[in-house]
């Protein structure tokens, strides 16, 4: 078989894959002249790092490039399905290159999958030196990485592709005719499917083609496009107009305590194709802006609907995401924390810088004794039912603000009457 047959199939994936530093695409905040990963390929002087950002952003790639800046044996562990036996195959072949003169790389992809004593297991040899650890994750590494692990290692943050990023990767694409032509408008449609992920546009790209020639299809047309990927495809853009439409309406229903509503706009959400982890997010935000502590139940239950979505994925972490959906939109509603944040926000950003007042100031010096930090200072526990009335929190000569106003539904019913007492007990103090 040829070099040119055996090149055209591989998949369209290794054909685009950078060789270079400067064929990579994207992330040059940390790739770019100047930049910390660039700095560290010319350093020449591998070290173990993690690299975190979301899927299809190049992980791999810069994990493969930085083996072959020191040319280093490059292993590959999946966390998904290796094991320890793959971390003592890794020890060993990193041995055998080490008695040769040769450094060795190991490459551990989703690392956040392996647990506490699986990352463990690595320690002794990147500290020995034997070999140089490179994990990758989408997950935030100080919540899913061991902090014995990550102390010895860097973190790298890479960002999704941009737009222009991703039109680049096409323009490679056609540039080796891996592709036929592709009309403008079905490029932007390619784009927005993609959503900052060069995998999924390399996958999807190498679908087209394929369906292009068993259909004699000299042009992908924006209306061919659609009929070829049929569900996978969009049916609005994100960070288009509809997109941004749909997610207000889903808003706007769970603030109006309409459930169906809710629930229509958001599995339209779902069905268009928007990241049920966007969708998470957004429940948290609503939780917080539309609900407050007129429930704060549902801060949790959104909290806990999102997790439930991580441990399953699709389709079946939806439902939690739905069952989450109807109840903040059948809770009782109350944006008076929202509001008083922003209020105390504006007026924090006009208002000069007060002292504070010495009775409120910590005194855990001698000197500061001395200078009347802390004196006067009442201690509620002391006081009777837990509150000094008549004790004043706020700087000195500044008027009592009342940013945070509860209103009359769910819990802040309760929350009023409370602060109408505690008001009550300071006036009679005056």
């Amino acid at each position: 078989m040829n070099s040119a047959i055996a090149s055209s199939h591989q998949p369209l994936a290794e054909r685009l894959r950078p060789r270079t530093l400067g064929e990579v695409i994207g992330q040059q905040h940390l790739l770019g002249e100047g930049m910390p990963l660039r700095i560290a390929f010319e350093s020449g002087q591998p070290h173990s790092c993690i690299l975190w950002g979301p899927p299809g952003t190049g992980k791999t790639t810069i994990a493969r490039l930085m083996a072959d800046a020191f040319d280093a044996q490059f292993i590959t562990i999946s966390a998904v399905l290796g094991g320890v036996k793959d971390i003592r195959e890794a020890v060993e072949q990193a041995q055998v290159a080490l008695g040769q003169g040769r450094r060795t790389i190991v490459f551990v992809d989703e690392v956040h999958r392996f647990n506490k004593s699986q990352q463990d297991a690595f320690l002794p040899h990147v500290e020995s030196g034997l070999f140089t650890f490179i994990g990758a994750t989408t997950e935030n590494p100080s919540f899913e990485v061991n902090s014995a692990l990550l102390s010895r290692a860097a973190v790298y943050v890479l960002q999704s592709l941009t737009e222009e990023d991703l039109k680049q990767i096409v323009a490679r694409a056609l540039e080796i005719n891996a592709v036929p032509a592709i009309e403008t408008v079905a490029i932007d449609k390619l784009i927005a499917y993609a959503d900052g992920d060069a995998r999924r546009l390399l996958n999807t790209l190498e679908t087209l083609a394929v369906a292009a020639t068993q259909q004699k299809q000299a042009t992908i047309t924006e209306a061919w496009l659609l009929k070829a990927l049929g569900e996978r495809m969009r049916r609005y853009d994100k960070g288009g107009e509809q997109f941004y439409d749909t997610i207000s309406a889903l808003h706007k229903s769970v603030r109006g305590s309409d459930p169906d509503a809710s629930l229509y706009w958001f599995l339209r959400m779902l069905d268009g194709g928007a990241d049920p982890r966007y969708m998470a997010r957004r429940l948290v935000r609503m939780a917080s802006e539309d609900i407050g502590l007129a429930d704060p139940r549902a801060l949790r239950l959104a909290l806990d609907a999102a997790e439930v979505y991580e441990r399953l994925g699709s389709p079946e972490g939806e439902l939690a995401l739905a069952e989450c959906v109807v109840y903040l939109a059948i809770a009782p509603k109350s944006n008076a924390v929202y509001k008083a944040f922003n209020e105390a926000k504006a007026f924090i950003k006009k208002d000069g810088t007060r002292p504070v007042p010495m009775h409120l100031r910590n005194a855990p010096t001698k000197l500061m004794k001395e200078l009347d930090y802390g004196k006067g200072y009442r201690y509620a526990h002391d006081e009777e039912g837990g509150f000094a009335a008549g004790e004043r929190y706020l700087p000195d000569g500044m008027a009592e603000p009342g940013f945070y106003r509860p209103v009359e539904r769910g819990l802040e019913i309760k929350i009023a009457e409370k602060m109408r007492t505690l008001r009550a007990l300071n006036e009679n103090k005056k």
